[in-house]
């Protein structure tokens, strides 16, 4: 998907490639994937290991050693990040692609009080004074819909429930403006409810801010109401790219494979279908 005008798209990856060496030999994470991403909401799905989280990882050139990460571009509106200096992907990095990882507690820091993480995040990519950061801080902490900003702004980590976390994580990715947000299963430690007042908060910021969105997913049914276009992922391939709202009339054996699997509210009390896979899916 291409900007209006003829303008390059927001995200441009083009056959990206992640392997790891091993002991036993090099272990291939993702082979050969290529997509671009406007000002949309796109998700990827598929099983553990099948190269979801490399994906969003590489682009942020975040993958180290022995981790060894090639492609022929990874662009962000027409600029090559492959050819920046470390130095120039700490600016991009929160600046101009943010990404939300799985469990708050692990991304946040524990000794820290949350009001001054979200003001760091800040001043490492605006020169802001500290009242107008904490002034920001607590405006972002509303907008992620939290009723008691100034408690929050004063709390650790572990003082907040695993809802409370993931909203402090979004409000930190979001404080610097970025252009596009990655977020890695955002919502897979939270219960129905709570997930559902988080899809929303970060589907409300995106849609104000006209970001791009990456929703690194393996809930099917999540990703075909939240997002625009799905990508599906299997052994490190792309296997089916279609608009969300035809994910139900997918055609790949392996999409329709994980769609039967989906238990059905009213549906047959029998035992779910397996997965039977092929191998030429991973060639």
């Amino acid at each position: 998907m291409s900007g209006g005008n003829g303008a390059p798209p927001l995200l441009d990856v083009a056959d990206l490639r992640v392997s790891f060496q091993t002991r036993t030999g090099i272990v291939e994470a993702v082979r050969g994937i290529s997509f671009t991403v406007g000002r949309e909401r796109v998700g990827i799905v598929g099983e553990s290991g099948s190269g979801k989280t490399m994906t969003g990882r590489a682009i942020l050139r975040l993958i180290r050693p022995p981790g060894i990460v090639e492609a022929k571009r990874i662009a962000l509106e027409g600029k090559n990040l492959l050819e920046l200096s470390e130095r120039q992907m700490r600016r991009i990095r929160g600046e101009r692609i943010a990404m939300v990882m799985q469990d708050p507690k692990f991304s946040l820091n524990p000794v820290m009080r949350v009001g001054k993480q979200l003001v760091e995040a800040l001043r490492v990519h605006a020169r802001v004074t500290k009242s107008e950061a904490r002034r920001r801080a607590l405006g972002m902490l509303e907008a992620v819909r939290i009723r008691d900003p100034e408690r929050v702004f004063r709390a650790h980590v572990h003082e907040l429930s695993g809802g409370m976390g993931q909203r402090v994580m979004i409000a930190m990715m979001l404080i610097p403006g970025p252009d596009l947000l990655i977020a890695d299963e955002p919502t897979s430690a939270l219960d129905v409810t709570v997930r559902g007042q988080v899809l929303g908060i970060m589907d409300a910021l995106v849609r104000e801010r006209g970001m791009g969105l990456i929703l690194i997913s393996h809930d099917l049914n999540l990703v075909a109401t939240f997002c625009d276009r799905v990508l599906v992922m299997y052994a490190g391939h792309i296997v089916e790219e279609l608009d969300a709202r035809h994910l139900a009339e997918a055609r790949h054996p392996y999409t329709r494979g994980l769609l039967n699997c989906l238990p059905k509210i009213g549906g047959s009390r029998g035992p779910l279908p397996v997965l039977e896979r092929d191998p030429a899916w991973s060639v």
